[in-house]
């Protein structure tokens, strides 16, 4: 099989960036993934590289020259570059390609790396099941354990701990992008999220494990020790986990529409039958009391990655989540009732963020929610912290709502820019404007807003009195205060 090959494959989408024809024509020997900054010594001669490009930095062209260089010494037969990460394959890589005749790929993001691996092997040795044995690094019995163990659909930490079990104490980690680590093997010690999230930091090879359709769907291989275990090994262990990916997907889809259905139900609160959402509670896995916290977001991949940091049971609709915090429930010691919970996801959203820094993704809260009934109010509330919630607070809770300014920032910028026209548009922004907001935050004293504006009393007296002509109010009265302070906040 040869690199034009796989060009000519409609369904993968790939386009050439640079590659000259001689080069395109080399026998393929194999494919490996990797975005170690310099791969070399896992390459074999005639392999093509496959690379979500995580190692490229813009402004350090030593990592492209560095990566290049090791796949030209090593001898590949291309790169085949993921554009995914950074929305397309940067022109410094093409230009160090072309340097080093090295034949560059682009691979776009709806084209799983999993895919072209598939097609090379296919297209190289036929089906993937009827290869001879002796192509394969896991040993057989191995092999055929997983394919059990897949079938039957077991967890991931089992499938993780059978496939590293024939290596010895080997360290090994499932992490996702946001330092989730969803299994480990026994031997490996626990990784701090905030660590797990970079695994280029800890060292050791790390595998992509599938795409998906958002930065949360991505899973990663990771090993400390790079020696510890030989290369084709862990990719055919990545791709055990790749199965087992396409496996979840249909699994995590009945989870978004029964946490779907679940929303309805408590969004029809009173109208709903009697019954009818405790029994919701009881099939989406949750007790039909409470206490329960309902979080909203405005990412649902977001949102589900969030509360998968948090060992409680919760069900996860498209933007909405409900999750149980009392006792008897799993993370019940560590939630203390829900108490600490918002702490703990604010804790893990700036790695979250991280994943996705344009997406701006936000938060919001709800208060405990005694029981079924309290789940209506608990999302309304929730809804209107995800409101207030901003690029300084990206997490609210409804209790954190506690001075106007904050209740004000869950109103939607629609109707506070309504209020703040019809009672200040008359006033502009110049100093009648000022005199006010300085005159409110002197608790309408004359005399100190005369001192704080360097005016005289008689000054501050006439402005204010223009203020009132133009807004309609009266500055003795309270309400008409709250008024004007709240359309100045509204701002």
């Amino acid at each position: 099989m040869h690199v034009l090959d796989l060009l000519q494959s409609d369904n993968l989408g790939l386009s050439l960036l640079w590659g000259d024809p001689n080069l395109l024509g080399q026998e393929v020997s194999g494919v490996t993934a990797t975005d170690l900054e310099d791969p070399g010594r896992f390459l074999e001669p005639g392999e093509l590289v496959l690379s979500g490009l995580v190692w490229w930095a813009p402004d350090e062209p030593s990592r492209t020259e560095r990566f290049v260089a090791a796949l030209s010494a090593a001898g590949a037969t291309a790169l085949l570059a993921g554009e995914e990460t950074h929305g397309g394959v940067p022109e410094d890589l093409v230009a160090t390609c072309r340097a080093h005749r090295v034949p560059l790929v682009a691979v776009p993001a709806r084209t799983s790396f999993r895919a072209v691996t598939e097609t090379v092997y296919l297209r190289r040795w036929g089906d993937l099941s009827r290869r001879p044995t002796r192509l394969f690094a896991l040993p057989e019995n191995v092999r055929n354990e997983l394919s059990g163990l897949l079938e039957r659909g077991a967890a991931p930490a089992e499938l993780l701990d059978r496939a590293c079990a024939h290596l010895g104490r080997l360290s090994c980690y499932l992490l996702t992008a946001s330092g989730r680590t969803v299994a480990r093997t026994p031997s490996a010690p626990p990784i701090p999220a905030r660590q797990a999230a970079d695994p280029a930091r800890l060292g050791g090879i790390s595998l992509r494990v599938g795409a998906g359709g958002s930065p949360y769907d991505a899973w990663i291989l990771h090993v400390p020790d790079p020696d510890s275990a030989p290369p084709r090994v862990l990719h055919e262990i990545a791709e055990v986990f790749a199965q087992y990916r396409d496996g979840q997907a249909g699994r995590e889809a009945a989870a978004r529409q029964t946490g779907e259905e679940l929303r309805i139900l408590v969004e029809a609160g009173a109208a709903a039958e009697p019954g009818v959402l405790e029994e919701a509670l009881q099939a989406a896995g949750l007790p039909a009391r409470g206490p329960y916290l309902v979080l909203a977001a405005n990412s649902g991949a977001a949102l589900a990655e969030a509360v998968a940091h948090l060992d409680v049971a919760r069900v996860v609709g498209e933007t909405a989540a409900v999750l149980h915090v009392g006792p008897g429930t799993p993370g019940a010691a560590d939630a203390a009732d829900g108490a600490d919970v918002p702490a703990r996801l604010r804790a893990v959203w700036p790695l979250l963020q991280a994943c996705r820094p344009e997406a701006g993704i936000r938060l919001g809260v709800g208060a405990p929610a005694a029981g079924p009934e309290d789940l209506r109010a608990a999302l309304r509330q929730a809804r209107f912290a995800l409101t207030a919630a901003d690029g300084q607070e990206p997490v609210r809770t409804v209790e954190d709502l506690e001075t106007l300014s904050t209740l004000l920032a869950g109103v939607p910028p629609e109707v506070r820019e309504v209020f703040r026209g019809r009672t200040l548009g008359l006033l502009g922004d110049g100093m009648l404007r000022e005199t006010l907001e300085v005159f409110l935050a002197n608790n309408c004293s004359w005399t100190r807003t005369a001192e704080a504006m360097h005016l005289h009393v008689n000054t501050v007296h006439y402005r204010i009195e223009r203020v009132e002509a133009l807004t309609g109010r009266d500055l003795s009265r309270l309400d008409h205060k709250l008024d004007l302070y709240a359309a100045l906040r509204c701002a």
